[in-house]
């Protein structure tokens, strides 16, 4: 479905000295940085697979999706989406595909939805019957029924997420791409997207291609992700794989009677204890949970304790912060 083979993507920036004197210079002088935002990216993608691209803010995720769209072109290396090189930008291939990016619409503002829909179905050359078939069950789902004759820039940004999810899905794609589809959002919406996306992908089996930084998303939707690191592909495994990288430590979490007096014993655990001393969090290896645990509550006034495995939010932040982490997997 999706392969990729030393693919690059180099952006250049221009420098300029500060003032009048560095304008002019760079008039017959222009000095210039050349980057690589994606840099010697293999990948593949099956059909039906619902894949987490990973990273920090510019590490190469959007760019990344924007070549696999056909927006731009690669610099060097080799593309394939569904047979098609996309940015040759095929008819064929762009009624196979559906971009859905979180910060940009592609329903017009001042006329209802139902038109915008109306002039889709146009362009992909839906017959009407599937059409009004297709409408009326994800309008159910997305319970939007009513919102669907009313104007855009009326329309909260939840509701209108949902409808842009509706107008990109209306053609049925084989590959869907989402762009931080939940960004912006509250629980409450972010949850409406999240499950209209998996019952979707339930009936009609689409590639699904998903950038997020709401680690929510990515647990609740995909089952392999791809981690990108200054533009370099760093991990690329099944999501439990990814949360083993630092280790098998437990976060643990005590609340006590009263505070503790000596704190020392939690320190080594990178302790992080509230404003009060009442409550503290810990990172424990899991071969020294039982027994710090029963020390604890052995000489502590504890309340009670939690334990569960290590965020995957933490395993992301912990690997900005130390890279290197990932050379020891």
């Amino acid at each position: 479905m999706i392969t990729t083979k030393k693919l690059i993507k180099k952006y250049v920036s221009y420098k300029k000295q500060p003032g009048i004197k560095g304008a002019i210079k760079s008039l017959w002088d222009r000095s210039f940085i050349e980057k690589n935002a994606v840099d010697a990216f293999d990948l593949e993608i099956g059909k039906g697979e619902i894949v987490g691209l990973l990273g920090p803010n510019g590490a190469g995720k959007t760019t990344l999706m924007k070549m696999f769209t056909g927006i731009i072109v690669p610099s060097s290396g080799d593309l394939e989406v569904l047979g098609f090189n996309p940015f040759d930008r095929k008819k064929e291939f762009r009624k196979k595909i559906a971009l859905v990016m979180g910060q940009k619409s592609q329903l017009w503002w001042d006329i209802p939805a139902m038109d915008s829909l109306h002039l889709i179905k146009a362009y992909y050359e839906i017959p009407t019957a599937d059409f009004n078939e297709r409408v009326a069950e994800m309008a159910k789902i997305l319970n939007v029924e009513e919102l669907l004759h009313v104007h855009v820039r009326k329309l909260s940004l939840g509701e209108r997420m949902k409808l842009e999810l509706m107008a990109s899905l209306l053609h049925q794609p084989e590959v869907i791409f989402l762009d931080e589809p939940t960004i912006g959002l509250d629980l409450v919406a972010q949850d409406a997207i999240r499950n209209f996306i998996k019952s979707y992908h339930e009936k009609y089996n689409p590639t699904v291609i998903l950038t997020s930084h709401y680690m929510q998303d990515v647990q609740s939707l995909c089952s392999r992700l791809v981690l990108i690191m200054n533009g370099e592909k760093k991990f690329d495994g099944d999501i439990l794989d990814f949360e083993k990288i630092l280790g098998t430590d437990k976060v643990v979490s005590f609340n006590f009677e009263t505070s503790p007096s000596d704190k020392s014993a939690f320190e080594k655990y990178n302790a992080k204890w509230d404003l009060n001393g009442l409550s503290v969090e810990l990172a424990l290896p899991q071969q020294e949970l039982r027994a710090f645990s029963g020390y604890v509550l052995e000489h502590f006034d504890v309340i009670d304790f939690q334990t569960e495995k290590l965020p995957i939010e933490r395993v992301m932040k912990q690997l900005m912060l130390r890279p290197e982490l990932l050379n020891h997997e």
